[in-house]
């Protein structure tokens, strides 16, 4: 029986942090519910003329520099002329033959990159929204600056594709290219996926897998694409060049349409728009002006801040968590890194992940944030109050100043005061007190929740224990 290997080759479009269109001066606001960013360029109006974003072009040169991409000093728009209704002009303006990035990689670990094809600017189409057998065109998304990252067919497995994106996506967004907002298709992926014997150098015929919006149903889709190719080929029939979707309630894809080529779309140069000529001197203005890459980032969050990989990770997926983060130890450098980053993407993240919000959307200050870790370090309050406290400046949008001055929140560490409470609860709870001096030292920990509960949590934790074990081993 053959055994076959896949070969994947991923299209990736993301929309450039522009406020105006790619061509016209129209703002994109795709999301508005009415037309009110169609302009008379992206609309097909007669005898309208392109005007090039030059903040289109900055940023598309970025994505480069971040991708590691010679940037051509010439480069042209051409038309790519196809019909559809979400595209009124009948053609879209695109880079064809001479793309302003060529070349560049992705790193997927220190011994594996993936080669990049080129990166091409070009305009984003409208969108059809099909509800209840109606198809509604909105044209708010048309003319939206973009640009195609092409990836040489190097990927051979699902989960590398996965990782491929991941790295990509992270690429684009802490370079301030484009925010990756999956959902609303801001970075969306097409995947060409295509099977060959092992050992076999020629392509096989490949599969486009169109506009997909996740990192995991990348994955799934190109999984169950190349199972489907095998059980074509191994039952003797063949794979035909073709444009498929997926469906993610049926984890399956589905055929769409046969897959154009390039001659199809009869490109030719656009008669509008001048070649695009980048200076040597912009590139370097440009260069100066980077954002830190993830790459960097991850050096000095493991090696400078002595931070474990996974809490690097975590802290990776968003570039505002990593600014909070950075803000508090910069606030009071005498924190732990270690404890910051857990406190950041673990108490902070859950009260986010709780009302639906994103980091851009936070209520909390760092400076209030800094000053509770501060006391927490201090022995002043423990993590239960600081918690609290938390809380209660979250859903009350409230400072910590204020909030402290509402109650008594000093953390008590007098011994006598905890003794009062630990003979207590040891009165309270005799069956607790007999199950430990039997022999089930668990019960430890029931019996310190409820002197914290009985000191509402102002107890010194430390204290507590030592005080129970103490009063245990006295026989009280």
């Amino acid at each position: 029986m053959r055994t076959f290997e896949a070969v994947i080759g991923l299209e990736v479009h993301a929309q450039l942090l522009t406020r105006s269109k790619v061509f016209c001066f129209s703002p994109s606001l795709e999301t508005s519910l009415d037309q009110s960013s169609v302009g008379p360029v992206s609309a097909g109006w007669p005898g309208a003329l392109p005007v090039l974003n030059k903040r289109a072009v900055e940023l598309a040169v970025r994505a480069g520099l971040a991708l590691n991409c010679q940037i051509r000093r010439r480069s042209l728009f051409a038309r790519k002329n196809y019909f559809y209704p979400d595209l009124p002009k009948g053609y879209q303006i695109s880079q064809f033959a001479e793309p302003l990035c060529v070349g560049g990689h992705v790193s997927l670990s220190e011994t594996r990159r993936i080669s990049l094809e080129r990166i091409h600017m070009e305009e984003d189409a409208g969108k059809l929204t099909h509800h209840n057998g109606s198809t509604w065109v909105r044209l708010n998304r048309a003319g939206t600056a973009l640009i195609e990252i092409v990836s040489k067919p190097e990927l051979r497995t699902p989960q590398e594709a996965s990782e491929y994106l991941k790295r990509l996506h992270e690429t684009l967004v802490f370079a301030e290219v484009c925010d990756g907002n999956m959902e609303e298709g801001h970075f969306r992926c097409d995947a060409n996926v295509s099977i060959r014997p092992v050992g076999e150098t020629k392509l096989g015929t490949r599969v486009e897998l169109k506009n997909i919006n996740s990192f995991r149903f990348i994955e799934k889709a190109i999984e169950f694409e190349i199972a489907r190719q095998i059980a074509v080929v191994s039952a003797g029939g063949r794979i035909h060049q073709e444009t498929r979707g997926w469906d993610s309630g049926t984890q399956k894809t589905f055929a769409m349409r046969s897959k154009e080529d390039a001659e199809d779309y009869r490109y030719f140069p656009d008669p509008d728009i001048p070649p695009l000529v980048v200076t040597e001197q912009w590139v370097k203005e440009i260069l100066d002006s980077m954002p830190v890459t993830p790459r960097a980032l991850r050096q000095r969050l493991e090696v400078d801040k002595g931070l474990e990989s996974s809490l690097v990770e975590r802290l990776l997926q968003d570039r505002k968590a990593l600014e909070f983060f950075e803000q508090i130890l910069a606030h009071t450098p005498s924190l732990g890194s270690t404890s910051v980053a857990h406190w950041v993407i673990g108490e902070i993240q859950a009260l986010l992940k709780h009302d639906s919000k994103s980091w851009s959307e936070m209520p909390l200050k760092v400076d209030d944030v800094a000053k509770l870790l501060v006391m927490v370090a201090r022995d002043q309050i423990n993590l239960k109050t600081a918690k609290r406290l938390q809380i209660r400046m979250w859903e009350e949008s409230k400072n910590l100043e204020e909030v402290l001055g509402s109650e008594s929140v000093s953390q008590v560490d007098s011994e006598d005061q905890i003794g009062v409470w630990v003979s207590d609860v040891l009165r309270n709870h005799p069956e607790a007190v007999a199950q430990f001096k039997s022999g089930r030292h668990q019960a430890l920990g029931f019996l310190v929740g409820q002197v914290m509960a009985l000191s509402q949590g102002r107890a010194h934790p430390q204290r507590v224990v030592s005080q129970l074990k103490l009063k245990l081993e006295e026989g009280q």
